[in-house]
């Protein structure tokens, strides 16, 4: 009896161990869904503190904005400046003198010869004369949009930049400059448009300093051309301001070849006779920009209290101008 009831219990401890370990087997785990929300939560609170407001996150945008926008204007607006700064401080007269460096072996065996021909040592050795070379005094960047400081100058045209001697009077002008194979109308034979462009830009720069503010505008230009111009030759433009009258300058002037050996008579090749007046405008020109004291031409102007356009000015503007005296032309 024991033994049976042994056995049975034996049974029903088995039948209970197999019937509990297919339930442990299945049985199905509990989701981690509150882990994970609980994390997801805790990470989304970590970030949340992190980053900065919304008034702080606009602000760091809209100073990116403005200062990428301000370097992108002062990149584009630096050539501008210093054009402007060039214009209105140009270099003296001394200074262009060295701004030329010639560029090949023929510009500077032309610079060479200029330099160390007689006409030339006379010319440094007169005290009444200004020696510069006005197109270097053009901005650079604008010298390439300029007929005579830039379209006309290189190999085989202008090919240095000439050289000039004004009278500290206003009296007289020379320049010398040499001119190429590649200024010509008939074969070998510079253009006489290009010789009357010489002679109009040469006569009213020998006009400039007897001239209100220095400016002069071409009102009449006559020409009488005497001789061939031969290409590939030195040749020297001459003028004298011959009267002067409040805005109004009258100046004469010639291109003549220049001599190659001692004793040697230049030819004349063009005569031109020229009236120059400097305009109303020109008055709020140098306004802007007065300074006795960077006349680079160190010459004295015309006296502007007396003259018609000069009751208009400031008052503060024609004692800057009385203060650089008159200047007498003979008449």
């Amino acid at each position: 009896m024991s033994s049976r009831l042994l056995s049975a219990t034996r049974r029903h401890t088995s039948t209970l161990r197999l019937v509990s370990t297919p339930r442990s087997r299945h049985c199905i785990p509990t989701p981690p869904s509150r882990a994970i929300s609980t994390t997801t939560d805790s990470a989304s609170a970590s970030v949340a503190a992190d980053k900065p407001p919304l008034f702080r996150r606009t602000a760091s945008v809209t100073g990116r904005i403005l200062l990428f926008t301000a370097l992108g204007f002062i990149m584009a607006a630096a050539p501008a400046y210093e054009s402007a700064r060039t214009i209105l401080s140009p270099p003296d007269d001394a200074a262009s003198l060295t701004m030329y460096t010639p560029e090949d072996d023929d510009a500077k065996a032309k610079e060479d010869y200029i330099n160390s021909h007689p006409l030339v040592a006379s010319l440094r050795a007169d005290p009444d004369m200004i020696e510069s070379r006005p197109h270097m005094k053009i901005p650079e960047t604008w010298r390439k949009h300029n007929l005579t400081g830039g379209t006309l100058m290189g190999p085989g045209k202008v090919t240095v930049p000439p050289f000039s001697w004004s009278e500290r009077s206003g009296k007289s002008y020379v320049q010398i400059s040499h001119v190429g194979t590649d200024l010509c109308g008939h074969e070998g034979i510079i253009h006489g448009g290009f010789l009357a462009t010489m002679l109009d830009e040469g006569l009213a720069r020998c006009s400039f300093p007897v001239l209100p503010f220095n400016v002069g505008m071409t009102a009449k230009l006559e020409i009488n051309y005497k001789a061939p111009a031969m290409a590939n030759q030195y040749l020297v433009l001459r003028a004298t301001t011959v009267k002067a009258e409040g805005r109004k300058a009258w100046v004469e002037g010639h291109i003549e070849t220049l001599p190659t050996e001692e004793g040697q008579q230049p030819t004349v090749l063009a005569t031109a006779s020229a009236l120059f007046i400097s305009p109303r405008q020109a008055s709020v020109w140098t306004f802007l920009n007065a300074d006795p004291q960077a006349d680079s031409r160190h010459v004295l102007l015309t006296n502007l209290a007396l003259t018609d356009h000069g009751k208009d000015l400031p008052s503060n503007m024609k004692q800057r101008t009385q203060a650089r005296g008159e200047v007498g032309i003979g008449r």
